[in-house]
């Protein structure tokens, strides 16, 4: 079991220290009849006591003061109050694993505890209560072994995903800890992959190149995802990460990080080969995993996971055809200069193949055309139905009807130099090429 302290952050322990010294006024709430005599006197001999005292007055009474610490939450709304509660939660369990049931067991008493006043507070503007509230729901959650339900997961996971894509480091820093921890259980998997932002926030903090330590937390967290046989299917073709995650493993100085990317690709290729391996092809993934190979590790498991996919990606490009290195890199969505574009051979034999199931291939391209916003897939693909026409009897028409010749024309005055070009040269073909009789 996880202890609270795994989800750290220099803020909220700073923080959590100035709360600890502040007056609450308890004898105030009593007397508007907010809170019960009882509550007050309870409350009265932990407020602003020894953290000896207080463990052992937990030790002897954990019960009472779980149900108590949730009950006035659930009931007093003042922000220092809050804050003041969620502290004393914290640190009761901070380090004391065996509690966790305790806090838990107060549903028996009230079914709405002790989940609703955490969640309730997770809509507060101060940002400590915010975190704070996270950082205790992180640990129920993860110590829960009873299925989850989703009205208790489904709000926390979309304020996780508010935090993470948000512009606050310390709340980027809560919301990917949380989801780290979160992520060990299954039914937590499969919650965070149906909050696409959640994923999106992922992607964005990777995009940013950050420091090692969040780009294995990250990566980490994709690990834990690819375990699930959906995600493995859909997760590259939906978010197009393995170029981003190679990119990240490429870049890293810590072996650590590039631990967990090889072993998140080994997930994808074991449980999803024919969704992955062709883009890992295209993202270059082979002559890198050979590379690492010749490196020295310290951990033996990183290396066999390393030729795992060595082999894997060899095998595969050995039985690739270049057409099929074409459909790869036309799935992948991110088109180079590879040899197949330039090549005449290539096209006088394989243009009329993207007209197979209903024009799959071609629709593809077109739809490259139409959505990239990489001024080099654009070029590369302008280029390429130039050469689809030139080598197709039923080209022009085709591409007619699919809309193609209308944004290749649009292409013609890309603020791009060589995209203008490759149009050009596109729409010269388009232009010059005689329609076939259908």
């Amino acid at each position: 079991m996880m202890s609270v302290s795994l989800v750290s952050n220099a803020y909220l322990d700073e923080a959590s220290s100035k709360i600890r010294s502040k007056p609450v006024p308890w004898e105030g709430y009593q007397r508007a009849d907010l809170i019960t005599s009882e509550e007050l006197a309870l409350i009265k001999k932990v407020d602003k006591q020894p953290r000896a005292r207080i463990e052992s007055i937990l030790l002897s009474d954990g019960p009472a003061y779980a149900l108590l610490y949730f009950s006035l939450l659930k009931k007093l709304q003042r922000v220092d109050t809050m804050q003041c509660l969620l502290v004393l939660i914290a640190d009761a369990l901070t380090d004391h694993e065996e509690r966790v049931p305790v806090f838990l067991r107060t549903s028996e008493i009230d079914p709405e505890l002790p989940f609703q006043p955490l969640l309730r507070t997770l809509d507060a503007q101060d940002e400590f209560v915010q975190l704070k509230a996270a950082q205790i729901l992180t640990i129920l959650i993860s110590s829960e072994t009873a299925p989850l339900p989703l009205q208790h997961l489904k709000p926390f996971l979309n304020t996780l995903a508010a935090l993470i894509q948000g512009s606050s480091q310390k709340k980027r820093d809560v919301a990917v800890q949380c989801l780290e921890s979160l992520l060990a259980r299954r039914d937590c998997r499969q919650a965070v992959w149906a909050v696409p932002g959640i994923i999106a926030g992922f992607l964005e903090i990777l995009k940013h190149k950050p420091g090692p330590q969040i780009s294995y937390q990250v990566a980490y967290c994709f690990w834990l995802l690819s375990f699930e046989q959906n995600v493995a299917e859909e997760l590259n073709k939906r978010y197009d990460v393995i170029p981003l995650l190679t990119d990240v493993a490429q870049g890293a100085v810590k072996e650590k990080v590039i631990r967990v990317v090889v072993a998140t690709f080994r997930n994808l290729v074991t449980k999803a080969p024919a969704a992955n391996l062709p883009s890992m092809l295209v993202a270059q993934l082979l002559p890198f995993v050979k590379n690492l190979c010749t490196r020295k590790w310290q951990d033996d498991d990183v290396l066999e996971d390393i030729q795992f996919l060595r082999d894997e990606l060899n095998t595969n490009f050995q039985s690739l055809t270049t057409y099929d290195e074409y459909t790869s890199e036309l799935s992948s969505g991110h088109l180079s200069w590879t040899p197949v574009h330039e090549s005449d051979g290539f096209w006088r034999e394989n243009a009329s193949r993207l007209n197979d199931n209903d024009c799959e291939q071609l629709k593809t391209l077109l739809r490259l055309l139409k959505e990239s916003t990489e001024p080099l897939v654009l070029a590369v693909a302008a280029h390429d139905v130039g050469q689809y026409v030139t080598h197709c009897d039923r080209g022009k028409k085709l591409v007619t009807e699919l809309g193609g010749k209308a944004r290749v024309m649009e292409l013609m005055t890309h603020e791009d130099s060589d995209v203008r070009y490759r149009a050009l040269i596109s729409v010269q073909q388009l232009v010059s090429q005689p329609w076939a009789v259908v």
